[in-house]
């Protein structure tokens, strides 16, 4: 029986490699380098209004490991370079804190990077802050119309807790400006508590990366983190908004912009620019928002409608197919062959 069961599994991995080997041929070569972009290269930041209207502040981890791992974690930088450069462009000035100061641990996922990630390590300003963080203990909520807790595991591990963090978020409630997070960013929302001494966040629509997303990724994450983001939300009283699993979702709450996941930052941090009063100026959309906004359209729509929006999509611009390829996979991971096979189609349909 064992003997069986062994061949069956060898026969399953295989048959596994051999489709995600397949679905990497149908891939074009990433033909585009982005290593040397600098601000100057994008259109999106030489639009920027003449006067200032006033300052935000984004929040990064400060932490290196993910509990007693070992395992390295830190600030998602595409979740602090797109909103850093969003708000630059709708006329913020954006400085960089962190619960210790100093050089927080970045992580930094070559497949997930674009332009304006590369732009924001090449650009010295960007980094004289980032490298710089302010102390979140020197912070004063009254600086700022607005605060944006990035995302990152290390997230998890020291900004529900922080005392400093508590302060900023009530202070920046009670005078009426803006919170926002996305991904791990929302744990610093899990705590905080008003002066009546209810959670900030009951009966508040919050978003925030799932359990289902989480634990895909990290199995044993219940013993890794202290919670587990999404029962902790929930424990507080949130009304917790989860989209599909590793796509575009945005939960807009009165002062709480809050974000589901990594494809969800553009939309968060322009979100908050219009919760601020202000229509964000134009931008064109990356290749992987628009894969998002395909796949979302199956998810909601089904297949059919999706392939008929693969061209119209792709006349505003293209398509991230690397991205495509990836939900095929999680999908095929996950045991849901229609799906799979669905995905798989309307690859090859925007290949044609």
């Amino acid at each position: 029986m064992l003997k069986k069961i062994l061949i069956s599994l060898a026969l399953t991995l295989s048959v596994f490699f051999a489709f995600i080997i397949w679905v990497n041929g149908l891939i074009p070569p990433q033909e585009q380098d982005f290593f040397t972009t600098m601000i100057s290269d994008l259109p999106y930041l030489q639009q920027l209004p003449k006067e200032s209207r006033g300052k935000i502040l984004a929040v990064v981890t400060s932490t290196e490991t993910i509990g007693d791992s070992g395992k390295a974690t830190g600030y998602e930088l595409t979740e602090l370079a797109r909103p850093y450069y969003t708000f630059l462009a709708n006329g913020f000035i954006v400085d960089i804190a962190s619960p210790k100061g100093g050089k927080p641990p970045a992580v930094i996922d070559k497949d997930d990077m674009g332009p304006f990630d590369y732009a924001f390590l090449n650009d010295p300003e960007a980094q004289q802050k980032v490298n710089n963080s302010i102390p979140i203990d020197q912070v004063s909520a009254e600086d700022y119309q607005a605060v944006f807790f990035v995302g990152g595991k290390g997230a998890m591990f020291d900004f529900p807790d922080n005392p400093y963090i508590q302060t900023l978020v009530r202070d920046l409630y009670y005078s009426g400006k803006i919170i926002g997070a996305v991904c791990h960013g929302p744990a610093a929302l899990a705590n905080v508590t008003l002066e009546n001494g209810e959670p900030l966040i009951t009966d508040r629509q919050i978003s925030a990366f799932t359990n289902e997303e989480e634990l895909f990724l990290i199995p044993d994450a219940p013993q890794r983190y202290p919670f587990l983001l999404e029962d902790r939300l929930r424990e507080q009283g949130a009304i917790f908004q989860a989209g599909p699993t590793y796509l575009e979702q945005v939960s807009v709450d009165g002062q709480l912009v809050t974000g589901q996941n990594p494809w969800s930052t553009w939309l968060t941090a322009e979100s908050m620019v219009k919760a601020m009063g202000y229509t964000p100026v134009p931008r064109q959309v990356t290749p992987a928002e628009q894969t998002v906004e395909l796949l979302l359209t199956y998810e909601q729509r089904g297949f059919s409608e999706a392939a008929e929006e693969i061209q119209a999509l792709q006349e505003k611009g293209e398509l991230d197919q690397r991205l495509l390829a990836m939900h095929g996979v999680v999908s095929a991971m996950r045991r849901e062959p229609r799906k799979t096979l669905d995905i798989i189609k309307l690859l090859s349909i925007s290949q044609e």
